[in-house]
């Protein structure tokens, strides 16, 4: 499973909005996240269900869906694949009422690296890629969100995920899905909620406007966050094999 971005914080440009956070959601909130995982806290951006202004939430990456009433055993699913978002039950309603963005600055995605040809065995190794625009501008990632109340308690729980689609040219090199990126014309689209099933946004982002580099391994642990995390490295030439991998999600 794909599962890694880097997150400066809620500024994306193209879109304006305002803090909607109390100061124990401020305190999860990383100011920038260089290897951010599932399970930990991003910035989205959405409309509040209340107003309907445009504001920035800290969110907790893994969605909780508000109808189930006990989550003992919920695999927080971090995609959810676009062929099956409009019939899968954690995501159908949010997808048609509690759509978000995930602003980031780039996101990381592992190749795995072949011998002749055939994929190795477990514990093979991945040659891990760093994909962002070109320009290096921050950009969106298309979201879902929702929030459970803890029915003991009352306390509210925030989460999101990630929107999945088929590979553009550039990322069906090294795999076959990649996340849903929205051109800043759409922002206000996804977000709006008005449309309750925009298909034709959950497309694969031109390729060339996107860049992809070789990076180390050291993104492969979720707690190395040093700048260094996403420096470019040289590698050997691999012979990908698109058709071997997924992204993983909860279809």
């Amino acid at each position: 499973m794909c599962g890694r971005v880097h997150q400066n914080g809620p500024d994306l440009p193209g879109i304006s909005s305002e803090m909607d956070a109390s100061e124990e959601e401020l305190a999860r909130a990383y100011k920038e996240n260089r290897n951010g995982a599932p399970g930990e806290w991003f910035w989205i951006i959405r409309r509040h269900p209340g107003h309907g202004r445009t504001v920035h939430t800290p969110m907790k990456w893994g969605l909780l869906p508000a109808w189930l009433k006990d989550p003992s055993g919920w695999k927080y699913p971090s995609n959810a694949r676009k062929e099956t978002v409009k019939t899968n039950g954690a995501f159908k309603l949010p997808y048609r009422r509690k759509r978000c963005l995930l602003p980031i600055q780039l996101f990381y995605e592992w190749q795995k690296i072949l011998e002749d040809g055939m994929p190795l065995k477990k514990g093979q190794r991945k040659q891990p890629y760093a994909i962002a625009m070109k320009d290096r501008q921050p950009f969106a990632v298309a979201g879902l969100y929702d929030t459970w109340i803890d029915p003991a308690t009352g306390q509210q729980t925030n989460t999101f995920t990630v929107v999945t689609c088929e590979a553009n040219s550039l990322m069906a090199a090294i795999h076959d899905r990649m996340p849903v990126i929205l051109a800043a014309e759409n922002y206000d689209r996804w977000i709006a909620c008005i449309e309750p099933d925009p298909d034709d946004l959950m497309v694969p982002y031109p390729s060339e406007l996107m860049d992809i580099w070789p990076i180390s391994n050291k993104v492969n642990s979720p707690s190395y966050k040093t700048a260094d995390v996403s420096d470019p490295v040289d590698v050997p030439e691999a012979r990908p094999r698109p058709d071997l991998f997924r992204w993983g999600s909860m279809a």
